[in-house]
């Protein structure tokens, strides 16, 4: 619970008897203690340095302003949790106990001056510590070190892991184990509802154990932002933002509510309602506190999301990144996160982006280059001249595509910028002095106007700005980067090789041809890569007024020559935050999307996440019946294959102005230096160069049009709901009513038959191959978020219970539904298995049978016969969104392993996390060089005993045919094996907290 200062002070024994708090007959002087306990996951408490005034401001409550009391503006209180139930008595249980030994680090606790007099608070003082290595350490690792002094209780957290890090420079190599513990944790609704679900049902569990169910309750802030309902089903109209939230409402009512009822359930869980924004534009515009100030001690904000893109906060210089769903349900009860200490890329950047070119330009150009270095499981931290030449929204813009580039985060320290940036956005005065006042004194500031300390880092980049040109990615991955003076030659070099990454494999003869039909009456054609698909979208570039006030532009000047959007290209605008429409309003520039067809649609992920909405019957028609590679082009960070739309095989990342300019061309075969973009009235043509606006004008626009109090009256709004919201009525109660009949919402099977003690490691004998995969097997292969397939197991299931097919949604809104999300895994009509042959779709081979069946079923016939099942794949399994239904699911169809050359990060971490033993192979070695052809039986050699295994130890794989390899297990560290040793990670909590 998270409270401010608002009411009277009180003698503090009166206080504690109020509480109900049984005082020992020689207490010393509260007045006096410099000692707090706080209640970690074990069943002891641990000591926390809090002088009096600090405990007293603890009991005072902020005024309640919403589902919850909330004022995160404010420098002292950024949540309060009000609740009717005794809140003095809630916060003693958890701060105060039986008082011994002191705070590891107590000495160091430090008082932050104001500079009109009295306190901001104490903290944690590193240069305190007098250590010259830590004035080497790069900024992102600071955090770590003070989470790690603050957090310190020799029991989660040990001296021994804060020495680890303040010595990184030598320990990062021999990838040592660390805890974190972050401030705090994010999520969106397709990952909240299921973390949701898995914390409602883990109260049942515990109930059933005999313990308190009310110990499952998160121990820092939660805050769920619900963005990835809407879908585009209305485009083109002044309406669409009613029509779709309406759509979004009908559809999600049942979910919407259940996440309703746990914001009330549930302590310290704030609930951001539909229509508000993207999460991680709130989270950049509104919920990053940059410092936390709790009880009068001051520490960094840090974040973990169940979404990938969470790293957007990093521009901030927020330490945040991306986890699995069930690693962040652990992190919300109060579990240290286990990591190997990260080494760091010190990525320089220097000089200045040319006139023209765009921060997508430039993160598409990075991504390019991380990929190519090699950060999987770093940091990266950017420094030099040229950040001062970077906006805070170009640098979220950066650290926002962090996975597609590999990293853990892309890390910018907080500068004057930064400020700035507070400022602009509404946190007040008080607030952004604090800040700076305690990043200065911590040394996590960086003033560029003074000499810089030479800090260490992994190894080194640099990047001059003005090498930048403007590009796009494409046409299936997000670092396949293009310079938009090379699209047209790369497009037809895809038409011409062989299907893969970039390649569609048409005959030469068929590349030209024209196929034209009548759309709502009037002539119409298409062509291989024309573009039926122009969508504005996304994080990565919605939060950033000057790629958004630019796309307004370039539709201005469009709108002026007499150029025209065809009809029949799906156009969208999705922004961010409610901020984006009052400056696109405030410039005059949304009248110009509105008549290229650019209305805005809702507030969301939309068309990023694969909620484009159908394409008109006419226009999908097309496509299908002659097997066009169509287009589509979006301001997104994602672009596998399957994901956009399932008729669009051909989808390209670029900025919002270029989204425009592609939807004007109306196809991806052009040259914009040398071919018309199209032709006035008057029939002159009009070449791209002259719709494009000057770097100076969109500053002008930029300046003149983001204005702070459009920041302040947007999320003073976000705070009242809306009214579909607040007509959704949730019973009071602590534990879920679950219902049978739902198709949303269903009590998971995960804690079934659950008792005390650990199963231990189970055995792997004579295992079944289940799919045999190759290379960049995403998240979107395994567990689809988009459509759900009218002949697929998951739509039999809506069929067989009365869901009429156009009450499907998708599979992202059913995630709280594990009978639907176990027959959606593998689910995916673009996925490759090679046990097809070839044949693409979402079927596999029955080896016993040799039937062919959809994954589903081949599944669910093994487990009938008691038959395991792995499953074999080649490079980057599991790269793409962190999606926890992607281990889930397999866990649920019986997989229980995964045998491939590298997995993605949190992949690989949400495996562990459902007890799917994760394999390499050795270097050089995969399933073709050894010969396996998936109709083997393999017998996985790991020891019975969880004190016999080791993290990283070599695992002897046999078949039944006779062959032998070794593979490395990729349990990583010693908290990983004892979750497995527990069946996961959620048992391994539950049977701790049932202990307490």
């Amino acid at each position: 619970m998270y409270m401010s200062s608002s009411c009277p002070t009180a003698s503090s024994s009166a206080i504690l008897r109020a509480c109900g708090i049984r005082l020992p007959r020689r207490l010393p002087s509260i007045a006096n203690l410099s000692v707090i306990w706080t209640r970690t996951s074990s069943s002891a408490y641990q000591p926390r340095s809090l002088s009096f005034s600090s405990a007293l401001r603890s009991l005072r409550i902020c005024n309640p302003r919403w589902s919850h009391g909330v004022d995160w503006r404010a420098p002292i209180c950024p949540r309060a949790q009000i609740r009717a139930d005794s809140p003095v008595l809630q916060r003693f249980e958890r701060r105060i106990g039986t008082m011994a030994s002191e705070h590891p680090f107590s000495g160091i606790l430090s008082s932050l001056p104001r500079q009109d007099g009295g306190e901001f608070g104490k903290y944690y003082s590193l240069p305190a510590l007098n250590d010259p290595r830590i004035d080497k350490l790069p900024y992102s690792i600071r955090i770590l070190l003070e989470s790690a002094i603050r957090n310190c209780d020799n029991f989660q957290v040990k001296k021994e892991d804060v020495e680890k890090i303040i010595d990184w420079e030598n320990t990062a190599p021999k990838q040592v184990e660390i805890p974190f513990k972050p401030a705090r944790v994010l999520l969106q609704d397709f990952t909240g509802v299921p973390a949701v679900v898995d914390l409602a049902s883990m109260r049942d569990a515990i109930k059933d154990l005999g313990s308190n169910p009310d110990k499952i309750n998160p121990l820092v802030p939660v805050d769920l932002v619900i963005d990835h309902s809407v879908q585009v089903d209305v485009a083109r109209s002044e309406n669409a933002v009613q029509a779709n939230m309406d759509l979004e409402f009908k559809r999600n009512k049942e979910r919407f509510a259940f996440l309703k009822w746990g914001s009330n359930a549930f302590h310290n869980m704030l609930v951001v309602p539909p229509g508000s924004g993207i999460v991680h534009q709130v989270n950049l515009e509104y919920l990053g506190r940059v410092v936390f100030n709790t009880d009068g001690i001051l520490y960094p904000d840090s974040v973990v999301g169940t979404d990938s893109h969470t790293t957007m906060i990093d521009g901030l210089g927020v330490a945040g990144w991306g986890v699995g769903g069930i690693e962040a349900e652990a992190a919300m009860l109060g579990q240290p996160m286990s990591m190997v200490l990260p080494g760091v890329v010190g990525f320089k950047l220097s000089g200045k982006l040319r006139d023209g070119v765009t921060a997508t330009d430039l993160v598409l150009t990075v991504t390019q280059i991380l990929r190519k270095h090699g950060v999987v499981g770093k940091f990266v931290e950017f420094y030099g001249e040229g950040m001062g030449q970077l906006s805070l929204a170009d640098r979220a813009t950066i650290a926002n595509m962090s996975p597609e580039y590999g990293a853990t985060m892309g890390f910018f320290p907080v500068d004057h910028v930064t400020l700035q940036y507070l400022r602009l956005t509404g946190r007040s005065n008080e607030t952004v002095s604090m800040i700076e006042a305690y990043l200065r004194a911590n040394k996590m500031f960086v003033d560029y106007s003074q000499p810089q300390n030479e800090r260490v880092y992994s190894s080194y980049l640099e990047l001059d700005l003005a090498g930048v040109e403007p590009c796009i990615s494409g046409p299936k991955r997000p670092h396949d980067r293009v310079p938009l003076k090379d699209v047209k030659a790369d497009w037809h070099s895809c038409l011409d090789s062989k299907v893969g990454f970039k390649g569609f494999a048409i005959p030469e003869e068929q590349q030209d041809k024209i196929v034209k039909f009548s759309f709502l009456g009037e002539p119409a054609e298409l062509k291989h890569g024309s573009v039926v698909i122009a969508a504005i979208t996304s994080c990565t570039n919605t939060s950033n007024p000057s790629v958004m006030l630019g796309a307004g532009l370039v539709a201005k000047k469009a709108c002026e020559l007499g150029l025209q959007v065809k009809p029949w290209v799906k156009t969208s605008l999705a922004p961010g935050s409610g901020v984006v429409t009052k400056y696109l309003l405030q410039s005059g520039l949304q009248k110009f999307l509105n008549q290229q067809g650019f209305h805005i649609v809702g507030y969301g992920c939309t068309t990023c996440i694969g909620n484009s909405g159908d394409l008109d019957e006419s226009v999908a028609s097309a496509i299908t019946d002659n097997d066009l590679v169509a287009a589509a082009v979006l301001s997104g960070n994602r672009n596998f294959e399957g994901r956009v739309h399932p008729l669009t095989r051909a989808n390209y990342l670029a900025s919002p102005p270029l989204v425009v300019a592609y939807a004007l061309a109306g196809t991806v075969d052009i040259d914009f230096e040398k071919e018309p973009i199209g032709t006035t009235k008057d029939g002159r043509s009009v070449y791209f160069k002259e719709i494009w606006p000057t770097s100076e004008e969109i500053a002008q626009v930029v300046q003149s049009s983001v204005l702070p109090e459009m920041f302040n009256s947007t999320y003073e709004a976000i705070t009242k709901g809306n009214q579909l919201w607040n007509q959704l009525s949730v019973p009071p109660s602590s534990l879920y009513a679950w219902d049978p009949e739902s198709t949303y919402i269903h009590k998971p099977p995960y804690f079934s038959g659950m008792t005390m003690n650990p199963p231990g490691p189970p055995e792997v004998k004579d295992a079944y191959c289940l799919l045999l995969f190759g290379d960049s097997i995403t998240t979107d292969h395994i567990s689809p978020a988009g459509s759900i397939h009218k002949d697929s197991p998951a739509a039999k299931y809506l069929v067989d219970r009365g869901v009429d097919r156009r009450d499907f949604n998708s599979y992202g809104s059913r995630r709280g539904n594990d009978e639907v999300m176990a027959r959606g895994t593998f689910a995916n009509i673009r996925i490759v298995n090679k046990l097809l042959n070839g044949e693409v779709g979402p079927k596999t081979i029955h080896i016993p049978s040799g039937e062919k069946l959809s994954v589903y079923d081949a599944a669910l016939r093994y487990k009938s016969a008691g038959q395991d099942t792995i499953i074999i794949a080649g490079a980057e399994y599991g790269s793409g969104s962190s999606r926890d239904w992607a281990a889930k699911g397999p866990m649920l169809q019986g997989v229980k392993a995964v045998i491939t050359k590298s997995f993605e990060r949190i992949h690989r971490s949400n495996l562990v996390g459902m007890g799917i033993i994760p394999l390499c192979f050795k270097t050089g070695e995969d399933a073709e060089s050894l010969g396996l052809t998936g109709h083997e039986r393999y017998t996985i050699g790991l020891p019975t005993k969880v004190s016999e295994i080791r993290p990283g130890q070599d695992i002897t794989v046999t078949t039944d045919d006779g062959k032998s390899f070794t593979c490395t297990l990729r349990f990583d560290t010693e908290v990983e094996l004892a979750y497995f040793d527990h069946g996961g990670i959620l048992q391994y909590v539950i049977r701790n907290l049932t202990k307490q």
